[in-house]
């Protein structure tokens, strides 16, 4: 017995034995859920409905009420006993630091089964004490600070556990944005908060959402690797690379919107159909302007073999004369101003998006990327943080108007 468990503790185990392993907690927890699941239906039968408030409040993620209240009181048998014996919250949150400690240091060394369920419990315990503070009422601004900055310290625990697991494979890249994107969801709120805006319920990928991806991603990735690649010392773990992948997009995606509804109620605006609308005809026609521009950079660079900046630049001003024609009379429906004052101010922003679209082709092919690559990653970023923005706020922005608005303002 004690050398099955240093073999488990160590890794070293038979293709079933980690099996076994991975899969005995979700079984013991899915006969847990099926019990409370029975006695909370038998429950609400006789119509005592479990009431929380907890659940009530909280918005957004993916969960609705219906199901936090069960899982809140499925979980009562662990956080009861530990509210009425007055337990202390904070050593709860510490605890949740030092078992995600434990899981980071768990995948990192290739012991995903242990470092999944690992990360879990320590999710688990940040559940906890939360409900330990409001029970006993011990809630306090010192709590609630320590509590949110070893959040971050445990995602970010697990996270550079699996980024260096993956140190030497694409997916280090994909470690590093979820573990960005993992800081900013939380760091938007706090900004809102600060500023006196409440921005908890935006974002379906919130903390709960992103422990529970990747923590049963990792957890049961041992499960597929013995069937895939069962005698390989250092397999991919695709299902926690999936897992990570999903929360690199996601959490990413979250901490976008969060920042658009910030920036839209700091600035009182509302997301009317019209500006969707403007929004999506913009992209379109800077779409057709970047076909246009693709088209004559990759003539220029796989045919007559020029330089990737000189090919780059030449498409860019194909590219602005199509996006300028297309944009002013379609995509923003601008029929009146001064035609010459549009075209100069067009030529000074397509000038600097060539600058800036030519420099970070040159940049990525330096590092090492092919340069269709190259070429489609640098489109997409400075269209998002410059050329867009310059077109709608500087371009035509002096000649915008929403229906209804006198125009030629």
């Amino acid at each position: 017995m004690k050398d099955h468990a240093l073999a488990w503790f160590g890794g070293h185990l038979s293709g079933p034995e980690r099996v076994v392993s991975a899969l005995a907690p979700l079984a013991v927890l899915l006969v847990y859920t099926l019990v409370a699941a029975a006695l909370y239906v038998r429950r609400a039968r006789q119509g005592r409905a479990f009431e929380d408030a907890d659940a009530e409040q909280r918005r957004g993620g993916l969960t609705t009420p219906g199901i936090r209240r069960f899982f809140a009181w499925m979980l009562r048998p662990l956080w009861l006993p530990l509210a009425r014996s007055r337990f202390p919250p904070d050593v709860i949150t510490t605890l949740s630091m030092a078992i995600a400690l434990a899981a980071g240091a768990g995948v990192a060394a290739g012991r995903f089964g242990l470092g999944g369920w690992l990360y879990l419990g320590a999710g688990l315990l940040d559940f906890l004490d939360g409900r330990v503070a409001r029970a006993t009422g011990r809630t306090s601004p010192a709590g609630a600070a320590l509590d949110s900055i070893l959040d971050r310290y445990v995602e970010s625990a697990f996270l550079m556990g699996l980024c260096w697991y993956y140190r030497q494979s694409w997916a280090l890249a994909a470690g590093l944005f979820a573990l960005s994107g993992s800081l900013f969801v939380p760091y938007v709120r706090a900004r809102g908060e600060a500023l006196g805006l409440s921005l908890k319920e935006r974002g379906f990928m919130q903390r709960a959402e992103r422990v529970v991806v990747l923590g049963a991603g990792t957890a049961l990735s041992p499960v597929l690797e013995v069937l895939l690649a069962p005698g390989n010392p250092h397999p991919p773990h695709r299902l926690a690379l999936g897992a990570l992948v999903v929360l690199a997009v996601t959490s990413q995606i979250t901490a976008l919107e969060r920042f658009i509804g910030l920036r839209r109620e700091l600035n009182g605006e509302t997301a009317s159909p019209w500006k969707v609308a403007r929004h999506i005809k913009s992209a379109l026609a800077n779409a057709l302007a970047t076909l246009v521009d693709g088209a004559v950079a990759a003539v220029l660079f796989y045919v007559a073999s020029a330089h990737p900046g000189f090919a780059t630049s030449l498409g860019c001003v194909a590219g602005a004369a199509v996006s300028f024609a297309v944009s002013r009379v379609w995509a923003f429906e601008v029929k009146g101003g001064a035609l010459v004052a549009q075209m100069a101010r067009y030529a000074f922003g397509s000038a600097t998006t060539l600058g800036l679209n030519a420099g970070g082709v040159v940049l990525l092919c330096e590092l090492g990327l092919p340069f269709a690559v190259a070429w489609v990653a640098t489109r997409a970023v400075v269209f998002a943080t410059w050329s867009y923005p310059i077109q709608r706020d500087f371009v035509f922005g002096a000649w915008l108007t929403a229906p209804g608005e006198p125009r030629g303002r």
